[in-house]
């Protein structure tokens, strides 16, 4: 099991609209059956660290490109789009989850 995360830094002032997105975003995906259910979070400037920076958090059994040819991508309405107007960069962060069967013994 996996946790996959994507940030995106926005521009000043569009956290929260940003956020707003990539949770619709993720519905759809879930919808679709393409994606277990987002967490989505953000910081625009209300709180200590990084501001101006949205992030989506899922897991998945397995890491898959979404470029496979069986995949088929969900209409999104535009709202990807709507997200990269307000968006000045991504990235998509990948982490094993620790899960019962993975925990190593503690002598």
């Amino acid at each position: 099991m996996y946790v996959i995360r994507r940030v995106w830094e926005t521009k000043p002032g569009e956290a929260r609209r940003a956020a707003s997105i990539a949770a619709a975003i993720g519905r759809i995906y879930e919808d679709v059956g393409q994606r277990d259910p987002a967490r989505i979070y953000f910081n625009s400037g209300t709180t200590p660290g990084t501001k101006n920076r949205v992030y989506m958090e899922w897991t998945a059994e397995t890491i898959e490109s979404p470029y496979r040819g069986d995949n088929d991508l969900p209409d999104t309405g535009g709202l990807g789009a709507r997200l990269r107007d307000i968006t000045d960069a991504t990235y998509i962060e990948f982490y094993e989850l620790l899960t019962p069967d993975k925990t190593m013994a503690l002598d």
